[in-house]
C-alpha cells in the first residue's frame, strides 16, 4: 500500500515512464541505426564482418571482465561480516570460530569498536574460562584413574588367568 503523501510521486513516475516508452517508439529507427553502426553491421563488405571484426570480437574481453568481477565478489563475500547485509569485513570471529562479524554486530563489542580496555577485559574472561576448563578436565581424568585403580581394572587386550582361551 502506498502512504497517501507518495500517490502524487507514483503517479508521475508512471506518467513520465509512459512518456519515455512513447518517445522510445517514435525515434526506434534511430536507434536501431546508431546500434547498428556501432556495432559493426551495417556498411561492410560481409555479413557481419564488420561485427566480428569490431564489436564482437570484444565478447571474449567482457567475459573475462566478468570471470573477474565474479572472482572478486566471491573473495568479499568469505571475507565479509556474516550479518545478512553487511558489507563490513569480519575480523571477529564468533560462536567458537563459525562466524566472522565486524564490530558492529560483534555480541561481545555491542556496536562500537574495540577499546584496549575492552580487549584486555575479553582476554582475561577468555583466559579465565580456558583455565577453568583445564582444571575441570584434570579432574575428571583424576577421577577416572582413581576409578580403573579401584575396580582393578586391566588395561584392554591383556588375558586374565581363568579365562577361557588362557594357559593354565
Amino acid at each position: 500500500m502506498v502512504p497517501k503523501r507518495l500517490i502524487p510521486l507514483v503517479v508521475a513516475a508512471i506518467v513520465a515512464a509512459i512518456v519515455l516508452i512513447g518517445l522510445g517508439f517514435a525515434h526506434l529507427a534511430v536507434f536501431r541505426h546508431w546500434l547498428a553502426v556501432h556495432t559493426g553491421t551495417v556498411n561492410e563488405p560481409g555479413p557481419y564482418y564488420g561485427f566480428w571484426s569490431g564489436f564482437g570480437s570484444d565478447l571474449t574481453e567482457f567475459g573475462v571482465i566478468g570471470v573477474i568481477a565474479t572472482g572478486v565478489y566471491q573473495l568479499v563475500r568469505k571475507f565479509n561480516c556474516h550479518e545478512p547485509g553487511c558489507w563490513r569485513v569480519g575480523t571477529h570471529p564468533a560462536a567458537g570460530g563459525q562466524f566472522l562479524l565486524c564490530y558492529r554486530h560483534h555480541p561481545d563489542f555491542a556496536g562500537k569498536k574495540p577499546t584496549s580496555e575492552m580487549i584486555h577485559r575479553l582476554h582475561e574472561q577468555n583466559r579465565s574460562l580456558q583455565v577453568a576448563l583445564n582444571t575441570h578436565l584434570e579432574d575428571i581424568h583424576r577421577r577416572v584413574e582413581e576409578l580403573h585403580e579401584h575396580l582393578g581394572a586391566q588395561p584392554p587386550g591383556t588375558p586374565t588367568s581363568g579365562s577361557p582361551g588362557s594357559d593354565p
